[in-house]
């Protein structure tokens, strides 16, 4: 009867375990797309020292990353966990929810977090992004996004690059060099969302309806990739 009972007991704070481990995860995502939000909008506010309104407007999907941590002694590393989204022909597709890795060797002391934005221009990036894990590799894949609120016609994200990378600290974005960073589904995250397994392709695809918790960064998403219509209207209202 004692064995029967410790059995159940063990059972019931094996649930209890489960469902607080649950609960803390899907509150954690939750801040994350409200944290990301907030790294959109601070685009938006700022055109003139932001993301120009031409990689913006053309891109493809993005993926933001809040709070990347970088940092190590000797050996640097990459860790953080983001959200992302794709233009679909109804708009702008529920978030699908990623995370980021890597590392590459040289000389850097202390920790920083910064906020981490990725743009996928064109359809090769965007093949990478569906699939369920991929390397930054450079050389084309990825590079550093110019600055501002126009960029030069004669660069070459407008043709080859897969994806353009931005850092935001303290409020000021620049262009962020993440080659050897492996980017791969979170299915964590998309659990404590979604409830259950979602195909990271039919999220990005835009077959899947966006939840509640996540209104607010699809719209932020939809007003950031289309920011000079956000910046018209702001100018017609002053």
């Amino acid at each position: 009867m004692k064995k029967t009972f410790s059995v159940l007991l063990m059972g019931l704070l094996g649930l209890v375990g489960t469902s607080a481990f649950a609960g803390s995860d899907r509150e954690e995502t939750v801040d994350r797309l409200h944290n990301s939000v907030e790294v959109l909008q601070s685009i938006m506010s700022t055109p003139d020292k932001g993301i120009p309104e031409e990689v913006l407007n053309g891109a493809k999907c993005m993926v933001v990353v809040p709070h990347l941590i970088k940092g190590g002694f000797i050996f640097g590393g990459k860790h953080g966990r983001g959200i992302a989204s794709c233009r679909t022909a109804d708009g702008w597709s529920a978030p699908a929810f990623v995370s980021i890795g890597g590392g590459s060797w040289g000389l850097q002391i202390g920790v920083e977090g910064v906020d981490l934005v990725m743009l996928v221009m064109n359809d090769r990036g965007l093949q990478h992004l569906l699939s369920s894990k991929f390397e930054l590799t450079g050389e084309g894949s990825v590079a550093a996004g110019p600055v501002g609120r126009h960029a030069s016609a004669g660069t070459d994200w407008m043709l080859n690059t897969e994806m353009l990378t931005y850092s935001r600290s303290k409020g000021v974005f620049a262009g962020l060099t993440l080659e050897g960073a492996v980017i791969e589904q979170d299915n964590d995250s998309s659990r404590a969302i979604y409830r259950k397994h979602m195909m990271f392709r039919n999220i990005l695809s835009g077959k899947v309806s966006t939840p509640a918790s996540a209104q607010e960064f699809v719209k932020a998403v939809s007003e950031a990739g289309h920011q000079s219509h956000v910046a018209e209207a702001r100018e017609d209202k002053q």
